[in-house]
């Protein structure tokens, strides 16, 4: 956090909206580094007051989870003192992460820009500590996956193992089967969250090779979930990183190529690839038609979509570029009819 001096605390606050209001029309989680807070930037108890109350309801309701990284006394006291502010709901929400290694459990961290001071310092906490707790490493060696694993798992080898004749993954074809029967015309489809517990089971499920029958479970929303989560876990993102730099810059563009533009872009992508990307976009343009009921038109779908679609090998890369992956994702949805003419 930058002090004082140097920076307009209340301007900050407004910039910080402005990022979020990007992220906060489907789920998202807010991870908080707290080591680097000094006398010189320490935020006031009423700038943190006036924060809480700036985020209305539209930013509180799909967050999942908001992670607190190192947190000392000072941070658990102000949240104490805030308690009669926070709303039952969201406290729940609010987690303290003490080391690095615990925060690699609940997300990629090789996705996240971590300051290289706050790497620092957890190291140096790590060594302070005995030998017999001392956190495991972060980034623990990958195990081979198991012989019925999903999810995680490059799509050239699902399709060696669960995908269908056309090489649609085996919870693609599951999760939009019953999506397209049962959820086109739920609003706010792929913008609700799902209970963890049931996600996970759910994955465990498909990763022992077990049946998931999505049509006796009856929840739109939970099967939307795994749908975005079992793209997001692709160790390559559908659209893969070849594709990056041409998705990216495929902002400038005129609008009469756009369709060609595409069609040789996703040309050079693998077979199953190709295959689960057209499966799923013109699942999601049926979701689109049906708009005026479930809220979801081309544009939010791609606020949805477009970073489960692509994503950098730099996590700062993937922030800077979110628009213009939206922005392409969009258009890929415009014209579908068109790109997937062939």
């Amino acid at each position: 956090m930058p002090p004082h001096s140097q920076l307009d605390h209340h301007k900050l606050l407004m910039y910080l909206k402005q990022t979020l209001d990007k992220y906060v029309e489907s789920d998202y989680t807010l991870i908080y580094f707290h080591h680097g807070m000094t006398s010189e930037n320490k935020l006031s108890l009423s700038w943190l007051r006036d924060a809480y109350r700036e985020f209305e309801r539209k930013y509180k309701k799909n967050i999942k989870a908001f992670y607190i990284v190192h947190p000392t006394m000072f941070i658990r006291t102000v949240l104490i003192f805030f308690k009669p502010l926070i709303s039952f709901k969201f406290g729940r929400k609010i987690h303290y992460v003490n080391y690095l290694s615990e925060l690699e459990e609940i997300v990629k961290c090789d996705q996240l820009v971590i300051p290289s001071r706050v790497r620092a310092y957890d190291d140096k906490i790590r060594l302070n500590l005995k030998p017999s707790v001392v956190p495991g490493p972060i980034s623990p060696p990958r195990s081979p996956p198991l012989p019925f694993q999903q999810f995680g798992v490059p799509l050239s080898v699902l399709r060696e193992r669960g995908a269908d004749s056309d090489g649609i993954p085996l919870v693609m074809r599951d999760t939009i089967s019953f999506l397209r029967e049962q959820g086109l015309q739920t609003e706010g489809i792929f913008r609700r969250s799902a209970n963890v517990s049931l996600v996970k089971n759910i994955q465990l499920k498909y990763n022992s090779g077990e049946e998931v029958n999505f049509f006796q479970i009856e929840d739109v929303h939970l099967a939307a979930v795994i749908l975005k989560t079992f793209l997001r876990e692709l160790p390559e993102p559908l659209l893969t990183f070849k594709l990056y730099n041409d998705v990216v810059n495929f902002q400038n563009v005129d609008t009469e190529s756009q369709v060609i533009t595409i069609q040789n872009m996703l040309m050079s992508l693998p077979e199953e690839n190709y295959a689960s990307l057209r499966f799923l976009i013109q699942f999601l343009a049926q979701v689109s038609a049906e708009n005026e009921v479930n809220k979801m038109t081309n544009t939010n779908l791609a606020v949805v979509f477009g970073p489960n679609l692509l994503w950098g090998q730099d996590a700062a890369m993937t922030l800077s570029s979110i628009g213009p992956i939206n922005n392409f994702t969009r258009t890929l949805l415009d014209l579908h009819k068109e790109v997937f003419a062939q």
